[in-house]
């Protein structure tokens, strides 16, 4: 039988790729079943020092449970329950908005005949045909929309199930990840398990914490520059920028072109302005002391597991690729075999190499 440690370098690289290969194709197709899971294994590891509490106070284990999973869910329902009483005063004047964007719309095509010598006909000969294309592939989008819709709704209630089953059963899935390994090694998985705990807690925790900072700026910025909604899009672009790299353009883009259809681009401008100070004091002072503390993962590392995670689970895979990131680097750092891997994935960047002195010039200075 062969060991794996004489295998050439082609044949490990071979198992590697295969293996990741295969671990990408599950969690492509199980996707509806993992991404709720794992969303609830997230939720309960930080609910579960709130449990704990609870039991200690001489709440039952069952209700402790049922107590910390209800006021979860009690405070996203209330954040839900502002944004989309937030959504619906913004609904009430879509059809000014309308308007407005239809104004902005004949002045750049003015713009455009004007300065590119293409008469207006021609430009609104293919806007129409470009409106009938869309038009006869909005049947599709609608069905994957409530697809979708559908998908969210049954992971919304699928999740608290979750959340609760992995809370009960908690010491029986621990025993049964120990059981796993040989007992020398218990130290070394229950060591893995703390800081895994650890990690993701204060990760959410400082996510959270920064999403509240990051709102309170971008609102207070908005009502400066007298954007319209000004709270809601303030609240949108916090939790878009949970969402790393990706998240933040998108929060900037949201209140620039409302700011440019019911105000002046002079408004817009004041607005990436005001975002790009607000992105400035939240990269260097606000997740480097309260979110980054514990997840030590490579900027370059950090933009491939966003995109990877984007391509495999959508938005949910991109806010998620981070904290899954930093839980396999805490276990690659404690395998042997998979440091190198904790290596690639981390931030500690070594120290520079001096430049090797000649064998010539050493003969010399001897």
């Amino acid at each position: 039988m062969i060991k794996s440690d004489s295998l050439p370098f082609y044949m490990k690289l071979s198992q590697i790729l295969i293996g990741i290969v295969a671990a990408t194709f599950i969690l492509y197709i199980g996707q509806e079943i993992i991404i709720p899971f794992v969303f609830a294994l997230i939720i309960a590891i930080l609910l579960n020092p709130f449990v704990g509490w609870l039991q200690r106070k001489g709440f039952n284990h069952v209700f402790a449970i049922l107590t910390a999973v209800l006021l979860a869910f009690i405070i996203l329902a209330v954040l839900m329950y502002f944004l989309f009483t937030q959504a619906s005063l913004f609904t009430d004047e879509i059809p000014q908005l309308k308007t407005k964007f239809n104004g902005l719309f004949e002045t750049i095509i003015n713009w455009v005949s004007d300065n590119f010598n293409v008469s207006t006909k021609k430009i609104n000969e293919w806007l129409v045909k470009q409106k009938g294309e869309g038009l006869s592939k909005s049947t599709a989008i609608i069905g994957q929309t409530l697809i979708s819709v559908s998908g969210v709704i049954f992971t919304i209630l699928l999740v608290p199930v979750y959340v609760f089953m992995i809370l009960f059963y908690k010491n029986l899935l621990i025993k049964f990840v120990l059981s796993l390994f040989a007992e020398e090694q218990n130290g070394m998985v229950t060591e893995v398990l703390g800081e895994t705990k650890s990690l993701i807690q204060n990760y959410l925790v400082g996510l959270s914490i920064e999403a509240g900072l990051v709102a309170i700026l971008n609102s207070a910025a908005l009502l400066i520059i007298g954007v319209d909604y000004a709270i809601l899009l303030g609240v949108i672009g916090a939790l878009l920028n949970t969402i790393p790299y990706i998240g933040g353009l998108i929060a900037i883009a949201l209140p620039m072109i409302l700011a440019i259809a019911t105000q002046s681009p002079s408004a817009a401008l004041w607005v990436f302005i005001a975002y790009i100070v607000i992105q400035f004091i939240d990269n260097h002072y606000i997740v480097p002391y309260i979110v980054a503390s514990k997840v030590k993962i490579n900027g370059l590392i950090s933009i491939i597991v966003v995109l990877i995670g984007g391509a495999l689970w959508g938005v949910a895979g991109m806010f998620l690729s981070i904290p899954l990131s930093a839980i396999l680097k805490v276990i690659f750092d404690r395998i042997e075999p998979l440091k190198p891997w904790g290596i690639l994935l981390g931030d500690d960047m070594p120290e520079n190499n001096k430049k090797p002195v000649s064998r010539k010039r050493k003969q010399s200075k001897k």
